[in-house]
């Protein structure tokens, strides 16, 4: 089958190659991340023209800078296109409110190129280990493409992101750990019955990249100073990056903005190898933090969200618990419901506070995902 404008797949560690159409969650021979490649001139020869820059910003507005051949058949539910607002109190500050998603987070851009291309390669069942967010987005993507789902949810994720797992017909199957045991459970599966994986790999990473396409699409293919994200498994930030260096590829954007990451106090173990120039991502054993979608000890995508943060001179800052409800209730008051680990851009910013130029915070999750944090 042809991928479209992909050129290979390559281990981000060991740098192997594949074929662009290999079925493949991790590389056989380091265990490292799968990156996509592509063909910057197939893409550029699709975006060079008034049709695609004076489209509304939109997921799937961007599909030539995914690992699809077409927008034939795909599995959408008009996911993206979320509002980049502007701070009524800071005029160079922008909050990119991904809670306004299907499923009410930012997972659903990945869902939709990841269950896209398992309908297209006949998946009927599939395994995917979640927090929460993930599971319930991979579940509501799975319904609608009439797959059949298997979330394993560790200790710790919410009741309201189990329930709405449960509700789009999802079987959810609990984990006495942390979300690190969860993946290793969804892993063994692949390794002993080739039960394909849905979660933090590649297609999932993907699709992830349509909110930085987003976010440059709407300050007119201008890059801001920086972007600031929370750092959980870290695949949204290496996303975020590959992103922005495939649009400055295609001669869409002339600049790569810095990428601040953020973690809680409790669990951050990226900001601990970032500050002690490390070159391996300690692991933070039974972290604990009300930001229940960031508490990650063993992030699988670590090392590539490090590389990301220092390509782009960035920087990783760690915040703590009382700091997101404050920065909670604040975004709250301009009129933006999050989540604890949404609110955790806006309270890493408060601390930077003199940052040059623009400033855009993604604010990953909606406030009735974890109801519970005050």
């Amino acid at each position: 089958m042809s991928m479209g404008t992909v050129s290979h797949q390559e281990c981000f560690n060991c740098k192997k190659t594949f074929p662009p159409d290999k079925i493949i969650f991790f590389c056989p021979h380091c265990s490292g991340s799968i990156v996509m490649k592509y063909k910057p001139h197939s893409i550029k020869n699709q975006i060079m023209h008034d049709d695609f820059l004076k489209a509304e910003p939109d997921h799937w507005k961007y599909w030539m800078f995914y690992p699809i051949e077409s927008k034939k058949d795909i599995i959408s539910m008009d996911e993206g296109g979320t509002p980049l607002v502007s701070d009524p109190q800071n005029p160079n500050w922008f909050f990119k409110y991904e809670g306004t998603n299907p499923t009410g987070s930012f997972k659903d851009r990945g869902s939709s190129v990841e269950i896209t291309r398992a309908k297209q390669l006949g998946i009927e069942k599939l395994a995917c280990a979640s927090t929460g967010n993930m599971g319930a987005s991979v579940s509501a993507y799975c319904a609608r493409a009439e797959i059949k789902a298997s979330i394993y949810v560790p200790f710790g994720a919410t009741a309201t992101k189990k329930k709405q797992i449960k509700f789009y017909g999802a079987k959810i199957k609990r984990v006495f750990g942390d979300y690190t045991k969860a993946l290793n459970k969804t892993q063994g599966l692949w390794a002993k019955k080739h039960t394909y994986l849905a979660g933090d790999y590649v297609y999932r990473n993907e699709g992830q990249k349509s909110v930085v396409f987003e976010i440059l699409d709407q300050l007119k293919f201008k890059s801001p100073s920086q972007i600031i994200l929370p750092i959980g498994m870290g695949n949204l930030c290496f996303a975020t990056y590959k992103g922005a260096v495939e649009m400055k590829e295609a001669g869409l954007i002339s600049k790569i903005p810095k990428i601040i990451g953020v973690q809680s106090v409790h669990c951050n173990p990226i900001e601990i190898a970032f500050k002690n120039n490390l070159k391996y991502i300690p692991v933070i054993k039974n972290p604990k933090t009300i930001a229940s979608a960031i508490n990650t000890g063993n992030p699988n995508y670590g090392l590539e969200a490090l590389y990301a943060i220092r390509k782009t001179k960035g920087k990783v800052i760690s915040v703590t618990d009382t700091e997101l409800r404050h920065a909670k209730a604040q975004l709250a008051h301009k009129g933006l419901y999050v989540e604890a680990s949404g609110a955790a851009p806006y309270a890493a910013a408060k601390k930077l506070k003199n940052l040059p130029g623009k400033t855009v915070m993604i604010l990953t999750g909606h406030g009735l995902k974890d109801t519970l944090v005050k």
